[in-house]
């Protein structure tokens, strides 16, 4: 494993370029996000997918969540988002709110876990978002430890666990570390909880409702 040190809010594009050249020949990184570390890889790279959960011991049956670097970065990869996703995304993003939304046909198998949804969101870190940038693509980011066990907000924690299984551990000191991010189902028309986190429930449901509520009023305007 090599640990590559980078700056929490301004990361060197210099290293972040050097970090996506690994993942985007199918390697493994541990990054940080804006709760704890995560596991970034290509989820269109059936190869590299399957090591995530090798590495893991992730369950094949369970769904890879993504990040990606803007909301512009997601339709370009997954198409057309739901108009509640949508709204939500205006809220929420970045932020620790992940969305299912339909799977694009170019991610790997496993990545949707057989759902035909993925979990998808755009973090509050600029060295995630930075690097989703570098690849050109949205990457994987379960959390970085193995399952079963606790994750970890602490780069040393990860190097400890994961390290000889991992071509780079990105450091990037400390992450924010609390809930893991709010899952909610947004392929329908109300929003459905699916994991509770860091983004209160409540405060998801009052602004679906408010969005709905106000969309309804400007079609009735029309």
């Amino acid at each position: 494993m090599i640990r590559i040190v980078v700056n929490q809010t301004e990361p060197e594009p210099i290293l972040l370029d050097r970090v996506a050249a690994v993942i985007r020949a199918g390697g493994l990184v541990a990054l940080p996000t804006d709760t704890l570390y995560g596991l970034a890889a290509d989820p269109c790279n059936a190869g590299a997918v399957r090591r995530v959960f090798l590495v893991k011991g992730r369950a094949s049956g369970r769904a890879l969540p993504l990040v990606a670097a803007d909301l512009a970065q997601i339709t370009a990869q997954l198409g057309a988002l739901p108009p509640l996703a949508l709204a939500l995304a205006r809220r929420f993003w970045p932020g620790p709110l992940t969305m299912l939304v339909p799977a694009a046909g170019a991610l790997a198998a496993g990545v949707s876990g057989g759902t035909g949804r993925v979990g998808v969101r755009v973090p509050d870190h600029a060295v995630a978002r930075g690097l989703c940038r570098a690849c050109g693509s949205m990457l994987t980011a379960t959390s970085a430890n193995l399952s079963g066990r606790p994750a970890s907000n602490d780069p040393d924690d990860v190097a400890r666990s994961l390290g000889s299984e991992l071509d780079i551990l990105l450091d990037a000191g400390t992450a924010p570390g609390g809930p893991f991010s709010t899952i909610v189902d947004v392929t329908g028309v109300e929003p459905q909880l699916v994991r509770a986190g860091a983004v209160p429930w409540e405060e998801v449901q009052s602004w679906a409702h408010r969005e709905h509520r106000d969309g309804n009023a400007r079609r009735s305007s029309d």
